[in-house]
């Protein structure tokens, strides 16, 4: 190992060389949202004198990781918060050389808003920077902090700050030997989310060339108005105002009481829109808002309009998402026909006929299959297609479609399975509760991790993009695009 030293817009930092790749971790990108800043616009970090260390990752945003039966999911989220004040920090990998001009990329973790890091060994961005690639990746605020349109404080900080690390990144790419004008987003599950959102936002335009959406869309974001009714149930929790000033005056530790609290399913807490539809199904009681200046309208609408067409697009989901919220729970084999319509009903105005749509009541399927098969494609995969269809630019869909033998085969190609293979880091998901199961194969992430460095490197696919006549989907696993016709859960989305 050796010092590796570069100089950064705030000063100067030392990381470490391997012969192979460079690590600087936990740089801050802006000034510590703690005290009188924590709801505050980032900002850029203060100068430091002397060499800043950056060998060791850092804070992490506040929140909090629970177990999950039968899996260690520790790998795709991180172990939990790390306290520390500089938290609005991103890691960087690079070649252990001299080179410049090399094309970036930069990874927004997932975790339903509320979870995660830039620091969970499953995306460990070392595997890019060996092939060539300057590999960001970030830390943005979450939960209450990030994405609660509490009166009187800017409305969603957690996209402010991934825009503020985008500038960042454009004005430190060179130091670290990449080019600021081929950047590549790319993130899953919430990340990909943000991205989603990111492509619309007229506040990010300019910051990136192309995005890779895993297992996101741009449906999951709620108005201002139905977000406040979150506010003041938040606020009713901890007997206060429902406002900045109300917010301010309870610690961290307070406010991740009430987010435990307010995302029990039993919570009492109506997120529906006007039409009685909850985009997030659920799965989290925090995501980004539209209404403001930071997405103006709602990002679909956005794309019919244009935005975003100038970013070229590689977009995709898994086959079988919801696997990983119902299978280990056991949801899926528990539920009756009435109870599945129940738990649909508090997301989906037409459950009944949804589940129908999805074989409830045929001869052989089972309530709790025909809820997963619903949800598979009512929650990510029919949202990604409407992505595809309104984006304007040029737009490529894949499907990740190995199944994981975990569960007796059962886990399947469930959310988050596509991390190891992206990231070619399947000893972090491999063993008895690993996600992958026992020896996933090698030979797949090879091609899912060379897919994704071509396309961010120079754009480059192996199949043709996807529109709404010739539907071509990529199946990772088979390397094949072949046309998918539309899918049932279109007669009960927007």
């Amino acid at each position: 190992m050796a010092d590796a030293i570069a100089t950064t817009s705030s000063g100067r930092v030392r990381g470490i060389g391997d012969g192979r790749v460079r690590r600087f971790l936990g740089i801050p990108y802006a000034a510590s949202p703690t005290g009188e800043r924590r709801f505050a616009l980032p900002v850029s970090h203060p100068a430091w004198d002397g060499i800043r260390d950056a060998t060791a990752p850092g804070a992490t945003a506040p929140h909090r990781v629970k177990d999950f039966p039968g899996l260690d999911v520790s790998p795709l989220i991180g172990t939990g918060w790390v306290r520390g004040d500089d938290y609005l920090a991103a890691n960087v990998f690079t070649p252990d050389d001299a080179g410049t001009g090399r094309p970036v990329m930069v990874w927004i973790h997932g975790g339903g808003f509320v979870i995660g890091s830039k620091d969970a060994a499953i995306q460990d961005c070392a595997t890019f920077a060996r092939d060539g690639i300057v590999c960001f990746a970030i830390n943005y605020r979450l939960g209450v902090d990030g994405f609660l349109p509490i009166p009187g404080i800017p409305t969603n900080l957690g996209l402010r700050d991934m825009i503020a690390a985008l500038h960042w990144v454009q004005a430190n790419a060179a130091a670290f030997g990449g080019d600021p004008n081929n950047v590549t987003v790319f993130g899953e599950s919430a990340g990909a989310m943000a991205i989603a959102d990111l492509i619309a936002s007229p506040l990010a335009k300019g910051l990136f060339r192309r995005a890779i959406i895993q297992s996101g869309h741009a449906a999951m974001t709620r108005s201002i108005p139905v977000m406040q009714r979150l506010v003041r149930k938040l606020a009713k929790l901890l007997r206060i105002t429902p406002d900045k000033a109300g917010f301010m005056s309870v610690d961290q530790e307070a406010t991740l009481d009430a987010v435990d609290k307010v995302s029990q399913p039993t919570a009492r807490i109506d997120l529906r829109d006007a039409d009685g539809h909850e985009p997030v199904f659920g799965i989290s009681r925090f995501v980004p808002v539209h209404g403001d200046d930071v997405l103006p309208l709602q990002p679909l609408e956005a794309l019919k309009r244009g935005a975003g067409a100038e970013i070229d697009v590689l977009i995709g989901t898994n086959a079988e998402e919801m696997n990983l919220y119902l299978v280990p729970t056991g949801v899926r084999d528990k539920v009756g026909g009435l109870f599945a319509t129940f738990i649909l009903s508090r997301s989906q105005p037409r459950a009944r006929k949804a589940l129908k749509a999805y074989g409830l009541g045929q001869a052989g399927k089972k309530a709790g299959q025909a809820l997963l098969d619903a949800t598979n494609d009512l929650v990510f995969r029919w949202p990604a297609r409407r992505f595809a269809e309104e984006h304007q630019g040029r737009t490529h869909m894949y499907e990740f479609d190995w199944r994981s033998p975990a569960f007796g085969g059962e886990l399947g190609a469930c959310h988050g399975m596509e991390l190891p293979f992206t990231f070619d880091s399947l000893a972090c998901a491999t063993g008895p509760q690993g996600l992958a199961g026992e020896a996933p194969p090698q030979a797949l992430a090879d091609r899912v991790h060379r897919i994704w460095v071509d396309f961010a490197r120079d754009g480059s696919l192996p199949w043709d993009a996807f529109d709404r006549e010739s539907r071509k989907v990529f199946s990772l696993l088979d390397g094949k695009a072949l046309r998918e016709e539309p899918m049932a859960a279109q007669g009960f989305l927007p």
